[in-house]
């Protein structure tokens, strides 16, 4: 009898080829440094993320949490506790009251946080400002969701709001604005004036506001007035806006990836009709180790110490380096000038530091749509003290 099989060989087989969703999106920066100070034996100082551990006691409530059975899944928008902990923090630090049960939900990341934002709001043709640099989920989101992204430039060098530029970047078709601070990678953070002049431009609009307040809690130099100026603190933001938080920059842990959004009750009804299928919920042991753990505010009070301690550690030995340092007011990083240091642009730069240096550093113009180049890179500091010596024993040979 003839052979009828079609089944195809290894050989034969086909992958069908796709027409790409981000044809203009490869590996990250993060990434690719990340991978070649491992390579080079190199100090880490490119990627924000700790290398240090975060407080036994908070280990200890998760693993309380999974040793008294709370591993099944939780409610989509959050257990209810921890919903409660995050309002009564935004009260007590902001003055404005979310209700727990309609406006705050709980999120894998503020990374997963944003790009649901950004698909239950936006839809095909309408445009997002984003002010460059800025974090490089942002565009790659607004993409997905069929928008349109508008790149308005912050003030090269300083790296302040430029809000005529933000103005004129505002037309019938703008749905929201990104706005972060503290802010990655420049390290500045928006006064109380930058954000009454937004809530001017923004009150006579329908356009939303994306809050990325992750680094909330490190902001520095409190002797002077610098204060965090969440969204919150203003009637005329907080009733568009969506406010992104991070446990894991707060607390010490980012590979637990939980974060949080708070937005008014008509804002969060939409959030959730996409958090609940494209996440649905985050894992139930931590949300109640989390909640246990903020029965203590001291942790998150005391971080902007904590870190500007280091800060001023790692910019006291940067000073016998050739950078020109800039301004760091929040976040964890430091951005330094390398025009005296080096003719290189700056990717160049930061492969050439990593390979003959021996320290990682990520370079700004990653952050840029068009890898505008102004001789500036970025460092981490959230690191061990003996991390950052070292880091700055090597950095002392520039």
């Amino acid at each position: 009898m003839p052979n009828h099989d079609t089944t195809p060989t290894a050989s034969e087989a086909r992958t069908p080829a796709l027409k790409s969703r981000l044809p203009k999106v490869g590996t990250t920066i993060f990434t690719v440094m990340s991978a070649l100070a491992f390579d080079k034996g190199a100090v880490n100082l490119g990627q924000g993320f700790p290398d240090f551990d975060c407080d036994p006691q908070l280990v200890n409530a998760v693993t309380d949490a999974m040793q008294r059975g709370l591993n099944q899944y939780p409610p989509m928008t959050g257990v209810p506790v921890l919903r409660e902990a995050v309002a009564a923090k935004l009260a007590a630090l902001y003055g404005h009251r979310y209700d727990p049960g309609s406006e705050i939900t709980i999120t894998a990341g503020a990374t997963q946080a944003i790009i649901t934002i950004i698909l239950a709001v936006v839809h095909p043709g309408d445009e997002v400002i984003v002010l460059e640099p800025c974090y490089d989920s942002y565009v790659p989101n607004i993409e997905l969701a069929g928008g349109t992204v508008v790149r308005v430039p912050l003030t090269p060098g300083t790296f302040r709001p430029d809000f005529g530029k933000i103005a004129a970047a505002i037309s019938p078709r703008t749905r929201a604005i990104i706005v972060n601070s503290p802010h990655n990678p420049s390290a500045t953070v928006w006064s109380e004036a930058d954000m009454l002049r937004l809530q001017e431009i923004l009150a006579p609009t329908d356009i939303l506001l994306i809050s990325d307040e992750v680094y909330e809690h490190m902001v520095f130099d409190a002797a002077q007035g610098r204060t965090h100026q969440s969204a919150a603190r203003f009637a005329g933001l907080a009733a568009r806006a969506f406010i992104v938080s991070s446990f894991g920059k707060t607390y010490h842990v980012t590979g637990w990836k939980v974060g949080y959004v708070a937005a008014p009750a008509a804002l969060t009804a939409e959030f959730r009709k996409v958090h609940q299928f494209n996440v649905f919920t985050v894992n139930t042991p931590v949300q109640h180790g989390l909640a246990a753990y903020m029965a203590d505010d001291r942790p998150y009070l005391g971080l902007p110490a904590f870190y500007q301690r280091k800060r001023d550690l790692f910019r006291a030995g940067l000073a016998s380096t050739r950078f020109k340092l800039l301004p760091s007011e929040g976040s964890y990083f430091q951005c330094v000038d390398i025009s005296d240091v080096s003719d290189l642009g700056e990717a160049d730069f930061c492969q050439w530091l990593t390979t003959e240096i021996g320290v990682a550093a990520i370079p700004l113009s990653a952050f840029y749509g068009d890898g505008f180049d102004q001789r500036v890179v970025r460092f981490c500091f959230a690191k061990k003290d003996e991390t950052l010596n070292l880091a700055l024993e090597r950095l002392a040979r520039l």
